[in-house]
């Protein structure tokens, strides 16, 4: 098999020199531009498999070389060369589809790690699915409207850039489904993933969370601790929820996506991380920004692309696809087979709003699974408020807050009569399970799923 060829193009001949030594030493070959004129010229003579190239030029803008190389050759992935501290500019290059940058004074072990993981690009691979046309079960982000036709259309382009990603959409639309697949579709696959809820983490222990701490740093600090970014390093860092981190964590955060370095809680020493980030919240940032909530520098550095996940009620069409995929799942983990949908459900679900999008239709099912008889899901087993016809007058009806956790009240409301149910029975699954007009098999997938014990009798 041929090596593979870069186009490297800068002015400066000692810049060049080192370059080529690099990439050599890689078993990568060479040919080298001193301008755009140069390089429009090897582009149009021949394949590259990477092309490194210098922001300013004399006869013109890098960048106006990376959209026009991301027009004209979009298999060759682009990396620019930036001044030392200019994010500003690499971030214009990124958005302008630049693979990623690196910046002078050229730091080799950064180069030769970028050269790797464009040149992964090229490996024959089978990662680029999630295509309707294909029977590809591993894709997790279902549905064949055109909105998920986007969404997966720009998930493959993402896979194939390093530039920070900030997805958008309301709670339950597979925002870290999304950001999984551009991990695993891209040339960070074979690292981490590591995902963690920025709003899960109190707040005075964020820092030690993400960075690391020494041992005696601070009290109960017995032993070094290793930080979420230096785990996620030759991968990907998704921090979830990223509205939620307070002011002072931004400033850390901004340093360190600039800097590619982390400093451990206690550490006289930085550390060389090798990370991409991806970031998500279901809030608009942009008017957190706004209200002084969210520093606007570090904003505009985690929103290099957006990727906005539509919500199911925009995509109706795809319910029928997801209810069939969901119960798949459902059925399969309690090794049961998989249940027929009437139709009047299957409309009421294609009528049904989802203010919870994708996760309220799963619980929805895993609800219908567990009380559905003759393996037939009835319009009665769904559960659902305010279907089609109802008559009931929703005008008086109390707003449902957007951000309360009602799985968490009903669950509770519901163990609290499988628990009065089974005390009342004397233990007796098959009795409780009389009393509540429920099958057994139902209940016991309750009492299974909430996590309470009792005594199997005769079914």
């Amino acid at each position: 098999m041929d090596n593979p060829t870069a186009l490297i193009v800068d002015d400066e001949p000692d810049i060049r020199e080192l370059l080529e030594l690099t990439l050599l030493r890689m078993n990568v070959e060479t040919v080298s531009a001193a301008n755009l004129a140069e390089a429009r010229a090897a582009l149009a003579s021949r394949d590259f498999q990477l092309c490194l190239a210098d922001m300013r030029l004399p006869d013109g803008d890098g960048i106006d070389l990376v959209r026009e190389i991301h027009e004209k050759y979009p298999g060759t992935p682009v990396a620019m060369i930036t001044a030392h501290g200019n994010m500003e500019t690499a971030i214009e290059a990124l958005k302008a589809g630049a693979f990623d940058f690196v910046s002078k004074p050229v730091d080799l072990p950064v180069l030769r790690n970028l050269v790797s993981k464009a040149l992964k690009l090229h490996e024959p691979d089978d990662r680029q699915v999630c295509k309707l046309e294909q029977e590809v079960p591993e894709c997790p982000l279902r549905g064949g409207s055109s909105a998920m036709e986007k969404v997966r259309e720009l998930i493959g382009k993402l896979a194939r850039s390093q530039a920070p990603v900030h997805i958008t959409g309301e709670s339950g639309t597979g925002k870290e489904l999304a950001a999984r697949l551009i991990h695993q579709m891209g040339p960070r696959n074979d690292g981490p993933f590591v995902a963690v809820n920025c709003g899960a983490i109190p707040h005075e222990l964020m820092e030690s969370e993400l960075f690391g701490y020494k041992k005696g740093a601070f009290t109960g600090a017995v032993t070094d601790k290793t930080g979420l970014f230096v785990e996620a390093s030759g991968g990907t860092l998704f921090l979830d929820e990223v509205a939620d981190l307070p002011l002072s964590m931004q400033v850390k955060l901004l340093r360190v996506i600039q800097e590619k370095m982390v400093r451990p809680v206690g550490a006289t020493k930085e550390i060389r991380i090798d990370v991409r980030i991806i970031s998500a919240t279901h809030q608009d940032l942009a008017k957190k920004v706004q209200e002084g909530e969210f520093r606007q520098d570090l904003f505009y550095r985690l929103n290099v692309i957006e990727l906005r996940m539509p919500s199911l009620r925009q995509r109706p069409e795809d319910i029928p696809e997801l209810t069939r995929h969901l119960l798949e799942h459902i059925a399969g983990n309690y090794q049961q087979a998989v249940p027929r949908v009437q139709e009047d459900a299957m409309e009421a679900l294609k009528a049904h709003p989802f203010p919870g999008n994708v996760r309220e239709l799963e619980n929805i099912l895993e609800r219908a699974f567990a009380l559905c008889e003759d393996g037939v899901i009835t319009l009665d087993d769904l559960g659902l408020l305010n279907l089609p016809g109802d008559q009931t007058d929703t005008a008086t009806e109390q707003p449902r807050l957007p951000d309360e956790n009602l799985e968490d009240y009903l669950a509770r409301v519901e163990k609290n009569i499988l628990l009065k149910a089974l005390d009342e029975a004397g233990g007796n699954k098959t009795l409780a399970a009389n009393r509540l007009g429920i099958s057994f098999r139902s209940f016991r997938y309750r009492l299974s799923k909430l996590g309470i014990g009792g005594r199997d009798e005769d079914k």
